[in-house]
Parts: C-alpha cells; sequence; structure tokens
C-alpha cells in the first residue's frame, strides 16, 4: 500500500478532485495549510499597500491506496495540478505499513 501527499494551488483542488473520482479513488482527506518552498511566500496589495506574504495558502491532499492505484493517482494530480508556474506543489508517495477499517475491523487493502 501506498500513502500519496499532494501539496497543490487551492484553486486546482475541483480539477484534481474530478480527476481522481474519474480514475476510482474512494476517498481522500483535505486539509487547508500554509507553507512555503522556492518562491519564499508571494506579495499582494491589500487597500493600495503592498506587503509581503511569508506563508502561501495551499491545499493538502492525503491518500491511502493500492501499489497499482499509486502511479496513477500521481498522474492525475501532476496532470490536474500543473499550472506551469512556480508554487504549483509537491507530491510524496510513502510506503504504508498498516491500514484498518474500525467500522468492520478490515486490514490491508481491503480497509481502503
Amino acid at each position: 500500500m501506498k500513502y500519496v501527499i499532494a501539496i497543490i494551488k487551492p484553486h486546482k483542488l475541483d480539477e484534481v478532485r474530478e480527476g481522481l473520482s474519474a480514475l476510482g479513488v474512494a476517498g481522500m482527506t483535505v486539509s487547508e495549510v500554509k507553507g512555503f518552498g522556492r518562491q519564499k511566500g508571494q506579495t499582494e496589495i491589500y487597500r493600495g499597500a503592498e506587503y509581503s506574504l511569508n506563508m502561501v495558502p495551499k491545499v493538502k491532499l492525503e491518500i491511502a491506496t493500492s501499489d497499482a492505484l499509486a502511479p496513477q493517482i500521481v498522474e492525475v494530480i501532476q496532470n490536474a495540478a500543473n499550472s506551469e508556474t512556480i508554487g504549483d506543489g509537491k507530491i510524496f508517495v510513502l510506503d504504508l505499513a498498516s491500514a484498518l477499517r474500525v467500522r468492520t475491523g478490515e486490514i490491508g487493502d481491503s480497509a481502503l
């Protein structure tokens, strides 16, 4: 099993969700997060005054999936979240040792 974590721009969430739904992804966790990468924040103009934000708003997706589906999930996220501008995000794929469905007690892939 794999654990896919993606950090993307908030306005790309609907496109990513639609792509993952078409792929058959049954569920994911979505969190609003803030952070920075190479762009080191951004500059905004508010009421005529320019100010700098150290942390940029992003969306974090977390998806537990089978080994076979993980590469397709990564491809869908990359294609849907790509705007070819700095700050498009990152995707991390980790090995997932175990998963358990609390309601039924199912373990492993069947718990996903």
